[in-house]
């Protein structure tokens, strides 16, 4: 990021109760044929309402860590587990250490990465509800930016974000995935 973005680089205010999904906000089922139209009103509703959405996903996150923490945290270690063996045996940058290691002791990689597949397998329950805690604040975000109407501030607001004068967390992530609505690029 350059300084001048950095300089910029602004996060959007919290929105109110009442407009996020209260008495103002109105919410419709988007049009589902018209691509574009319902990816465009996720995209400005998620600039708008980013702060909500963050903690929302933080208390959707804070409620699951509290009903199961243990296997949370087993879920984690067997997925973090899992990413390392196969980056291990199997990344693009691996070491003499671990290319001789290989090379030598096949049964002992083998044995290890059945360990590792087997410690997977007993942990699934954890896994999956590792997979469900990340799971469940996209999902409900992505339900809520697509029924949620846009109303005349939302529409200000994204369009001085989209156009390049303010920067926020989610505008630049939206950037670096090519999801910027077209018009104002």
């Amino acid at each position: 990021m350059s300084q001048t973005t950095m300089n910029n680089f602004q996060f959007a205010p919290l929105r109110s109760l009442d407009d996020f999904i209260l008495e103002s906000a109105r919410f419709q089922i988007p049009t589902f044929s018209d691509f574009e139209k319902w990816g465009n009103r996720v995209v400005k509703n998620l600039l708008y309402y980013q702060t909500n959405y963050f903690i929302l996903s933080a208390i959707e996150l804070i409620i699951i860590g509290l009903i199961q923490p243990m296997k949370i945290v087993l879920g984690a270690v067997a997925i973090a587990a899992v990413f390392y063996a196969v980056l291990m045996i199997y990344g693009p940058n691996k070491s003499a250490s671990t290319q001789q290691l290989q090379s030598v002791n096949k049964y002992a990689v083998l044995g290890l990465l059945l360990g590792i597949a087997y410690i997977f397998l007993y942990m699934f329950d954890a896994v999956l509800l590792v997979a469900f805690a990340v799971l469940l604040p996209i999902s409900s975000i992505f339900i809520h930016s697509s029924l949620r109407l846009r109303n005349l501030k939302n529409k200000l607001t994204t369009t001085v974000e989209t156009i390049g004068i303010k920067h926020s967390p989610m505008g630049q992530l939206l950037e670096a995935l090519g999801l910027m609505p077209d018009t104002f690029q």
